[in-house]
């Protein structure tokens, strides 16, 4: 009788801690199928994402985080990445039907996420980027593992998006980032009304405009020193990466609505070029009256700009004479 309670026990027992094996270290999925995020108590030093023979990396040093080991990179980014990088959960299993609709079908290339701390490997996954669903993606850990739909618990938006190799991506957002003694010209063109474009000359801190019959007049010399000061930091709000070649040389076909050209104490010229964003069908299209799409001529790249924050720089001529 004895020896029976004793098989009893070892066999409730083992059951026991085969359990407690499952609970702690499988998930309902499977630990080798759906262990996205990043383990706690690891701290994020070296983010490299991939795609065939391309290859983008993020790493910290100090407490600068570096593209390629060259810039610096956007922290707003960086943020967002590590953000997904340690708090992404699975939100639902995707069949294999739904898979090969979604991506094998449409021989979509993963992107391959490789998190390290230091030297050591913490984390790893590949991006499946679909339009199938509002989080943008589809992920696995490997190419045998399940798919899964991930999320992060409390934001609702496409976290697909982050895992982007174009260096553009991840430098910070601005237009102009020019103190005001750095500033030797500047020329505002404004295409839907030329009679208000205007120049403005620095001669050694004397603020002179340019007249319509190229003569220098004496502006409000304070409203010039605000007007450059704007140019410290003209933020835009993204880069156009949907945009495709065709619609991209439609947009550059069309008159611009302004162009601001900038000639720095050093001889550098930057140039912004601006020009209305059209929404709708193509029947009838609309005016957005939010946003602008622009591109500076050292970049062949398109992004968009909210009114609120080159409304600044877009003046008329009166504005520099009060009286």
């Amino acid at each position: 009788m004895n020896k029976v309670i004793l098989r009893v026990l070892v066999l409730f027992l083992v059951i026991a801690i085969v359990c407690i094996f499952l609970v702690i270290k499988r998930t309902p999925f499977g630990k080798s199928n759906s262990s996205f995020s990043v383990g706690p108590g690891k701290e994020i030093t070296r983010i490299e994402l991939s795609k065939g023979d391309d290859k983008t990396t993020l790493e910290k040093k100090g407490e600068t985080w570096l593209i390629n080991g060259k810039s610096e990179a956007r922290k707003s980014g960086i943020n967002f990445i590590i953000r997904i990088l340690t708090e992404i959960k699975i939100k639902s299993p995707v069949s294999e039907e739904l898979f090969k609709i979604e991506i094998t079908d449409k021989n979509l290339t993963p992107v391959k996420v490789r998190a390290y701390e230091n030297r050591s490997l913490i984390g790893t996954f590949l991006v499946y980027k679909t339009r199938s669903n509002v989080y943008g993606n589809i992920m696995k850990i490997k190419e045998s593992s399940k798919p899964f739909i991930v999320y992060v618990p409390g934001y609702d938006g496409d976290i697909g998006s982050a895992f982007i190799l174009n260096e553009l991506y991840w430098q910070p957002y601005t237009v102009f980032s020019l103190l005001p003694s750095e500033i030797g010209s500047v020329n505002f063109e404004n295409f839907s009304d030329t009679t208000s474009s205007f120049s403005i000359l620095n001669r050694n801190r004397h603020y002179s405009i340019l007249g319509m019959n190229g003569d220098h007049l004496r502006p409000d010399s304070s409203l010039v020193i605000r007007y450059i000061s704007y140019f410290a930091r003209v933020p835009f709000e993204s880069w156009a990466f949907d945009t495709g070649d065709a619609e991209r040389k439609s947009i550059e076909g069309r008159q611009p609505l302004y162009r601001i050209s900038v000639i720095t104490t050093t001889g550098k010229k930057q140039v912004l070029t601006l020009w209305t964003i059209l929404t709708g069908e193509t029947e009838q299209k609309e005016i957005d009256s939010n946003r602008l799409i622009g591109k500076t001529d050292d970049r062949d790249q398109l992004f968009i700009l909210r009114y609120f924050d080159i409304d600044p720089l877009i003046k008329k001529r009166s504005y520099f004479f009060p009286q």
